[in-house]
């Protein structure tokens, strides 16, 4: 069997080879065997399978009743490239991916050298000696070198070459952390079910391989995650946004739809194509993405709420039909899971920056409602809470979700199916005698074709201007009327939003304001924030557009608004939302924190931007990347991961 090439070296220690190892009081490790929380990143190609063995590591904390949260970059181009798995695994609750790493696994030298920042001081540096060679002058952390891609091709086999070195790592990983091998296990069988067996025993081959690997040679000890049972009583599910927002739509009722490939949507249609038949229904990919929102508003007539999909670029394709669903007053759910713009932009990275195009992207005034989940969890959540008001106003209703979340994993309570699940039939109760589809006096909601209506008048319904009973007008007191009856639909919805709840201070200097994705960083923020003496608080938006009554009430009771968002500040100095929240309060005590490097916020990151100059070096928020002014980043500071990309 190959030896590893280095053993630990942490900050006073020397490099020692493994043959004559020194005695483990010499070696330097850091950490507690019984451990709360922490980071892991897989730092190699796309090729390599490292979003496979990082979402093992995120399903088993699941399964374990941890609490668990993901990062991951992919690479736009085809032909695959450098890419990170990042995975962080907490006995309590786990709000954000992590600003730094404790254990990196660097298959590459590039991966060394791309990713040594992210990891803390003190932390593990696992590497595959056969093609990283680190600097060990460097004594800032743990060495610990394996000889992965030999040791995985000497398991498997020649023929296998380095395929399963990524399974083997995982089996490693599970051994210096006392994982459940046999939770692993089972977990890789689940996962290759279906394909050939030999499949499977190759990749339990690689699992045992790894797990049997004499980690005692190159670490003092092994590291356990503390266990603390949950006290909901509920099983734990694990999934990432895509799937989340998809099984809550089935949820909610919804047995239609139809869609058109995009990244990151596609998984969603890919997985509601799948399981729609199961429960009577169907999911259609269209020839574009026009005859896709067609098709879902063909659904949505006939009674059945339906739903469409895509990315920033899709939706433009799509803003002429939603706009005849606001005319024609017909619910829909339009999920929009945002990546970096404009055009096709950046395809895997993230962005906020569809928030305007949300509300505002129509022709004419064309009133739509907007929601944004604030985690994998709220995507499941979310999508029950559209399809009720879809229904309940008949309108259009925008899901924002975007890149983070939607492929993020992580793990939350089983939800109660049997109080949730919602019956999608049409309601074909016959309506009284003197019915209008658009009665200017009343919220209306569609009718269904069949409906018997008991005076035999029915009405008509299409994308022109229209009377109450639906036929087309030209009068312009008709259009201003109906014009205010579709705008006061979304000022009814506001009274029945609940206002937010305030995290942290309930009144003070700094309030943060946030929506969408970035809920988990902005809490992080404030905890950090209010343990450094900060009077600081944070309120997260779910409802949009609009928004609910009574936020002017918390803005009272703080110094100054700071909105975080991954979008642009714009001509004018501020974030999409702040710009909305200016606009609506006439507010100028609120401001912005923006970045739109496609990747998620550090919590180092919304910290150094609200408070410039402070939280330079606190402990676990690495300072390599400093933000100033209005979310301005310095031009020549560049984050590993953005290279991993492979975007220019």
């Amino acid at each position: 069997m190959n030896e590893p090439a280095v053993v630990t070296k942490g900050a006073g220690a020397a490099a020692t080879p493994a043959a004559s190892a020194s005695p483990a009081s010499d070696r330097a490790d850091l950490r507690p065997e019984n451990i709360q929380d922490a980071v892991i990143r897989l730092a190699g190609n796309s090729q390599d399978g490292i979003q496979t063995a990082g979402a093992f590591l995120a399903r088993l904390a699941g399964r374990s009743d941890h609490d668990v949260m993901t990062y991951m970059t992919i690479p736009a181009t085809i032909s695959g490239g450098p890419s990170i798995f990042q995975v962080r695994i907490g006995s309590g609750e786990v709000l954000s991916a992590g600003d730094e790493a404790d254990f990196l696994v660097a298959f590459y030298q590039h991966s060394y050298q791309d990713h040594l920042d992210f990891l803390r001081e003190g932390g593990v540096l696992l590497y595959d000696s056969d093609n990283v060679e680190p600097n060990l002058d460097d004594k800032r952390f743990v060495y610990v070198g394996v000889p992965i891609t030999g040791l995985t091709v000497e398991a498997l086999g020649g023929t296998a070459k380095d395929k399963g070195k990524n399974i083997f790592v995982l089996g490693l990983i599970a051994k210096i952390f006392n994982l459940d091998a046999d939770k692993l296990k089972k977990l890789i069988t689940e996962k290759f079910a279906g394909k050939d067996q030999s499949i499977v025993n190759t990749a339990l081959m690689a699992f045992q391989a790894g797990y049997a690997y004499p980690v005692g040679n190159v670490l003092t000890k092994h590291y356990r995650f503390e266990h603390f049972p949950k006290t909901s009583g509920r099983a734990q599910i694990t999934m990432d946004g895509n799937q989340a927002l998809t099984y809550g739509l089935i949820a909610a009722g919804v047995r239609y739809g139809a869609g058109y490939p995009i990244t990151p949507w596609s998984s969603i249609m890919e997985t509601l194509r799948r399981e729609l038949p199961k429960y009577g229904g169907i999911f259609v990919q269209a020839e574009d993405e026009l005859g896709a929102v067609s098709l879902a508003l063909g659904f949505s007539y006939s009674g059945y709420l339906a739903v469409t999909g895509s990315a920033g670029p899709g939706i433009s394709l799509k803003a002429e039909a939603i706009g005849w669903a606001s005319m024609a007053e017909i619910p829909l759910i339009v999920c929009n899971i945002q990546r970096g713009g404009p055009s096709t932009g950046l395809p895997t990275n993230v962005e906020q920056s569809d928030l305007h195009q949300a509300i505002f992207g129509s022709h004419g005034d064309s009133p739509r409602v907007v929601l944004a989940a604030a985690s994998v969890e709220d995507c499941f959540y979310i999508a029950i809470e559209a399809a009720r008001i879809a229904r309940k106003y008949s309108t259009p209703v925008f899901i924002l979700s975007d890149t983070s979340l939607a492929t993020r994993i992580e793990a939350f309570d089983e939800p109660d199916l049997s109080k949730l699940m919602v019956d999608p039939k049409p309601d074909l109760t016959p309506r009284e005698g003197g019915f209008k589809p658009y009665d200017l006096e009343r919220i209306t909601q569609h009718i269904p074709p069949g409906t018997r209506i008991l005076d035999g008048k029915y009405p008509l319904i299409g994308g022109l201007e229209h009377d109450e009973m639906g036929h087309p007008t030209g009068s312009p007191k008709l259009h201003m009327a109906m014009t205010a009856k579709r705008r006061n639909k979304l000022r009814k919805l506001a009274e029945e939003i609940p206002v937010p709840e305030v995290f942290g201070d309930q009144e003070g200097d700094t309030l943060l304001v946030g929506w969408g994705s970035t809920y988990g960083p902005i809490h992080d923020a404030v905890k950090m924030g209010r343990e450094h003496g900060e009077k600081i608080g944070a309120i997260h938006l779910r409802h949009v557009h609009p928004l609910p009554n009574g936020l002017e009430k918390i803005f009272a009771n703080f110094k100054r608004i700071v909105t975080v968002e991954m979008n642009d500040q714009g001509l004018y100095g501020f974030g999409q939302l702040a710009t909305i929240l200016r606009a609506r309060y006439c507010e100028p005590k609120i401001q912005s924190v923006t970045k739109t490097d496609g990747l998620t916020f550090r919590v180092k990151e919304i910290l150094q931007g609200v408070f410039p100059g402070k939280f330079v070096s606190v402990r676990g928020y690495s300072p390599n990347r400093p933000v100033s002014g209005n979310g301005e980043q310095d031009v020549d500071v560049a984050r590993a991961e953005s290279i991993a990309q492979g975007v220019g």
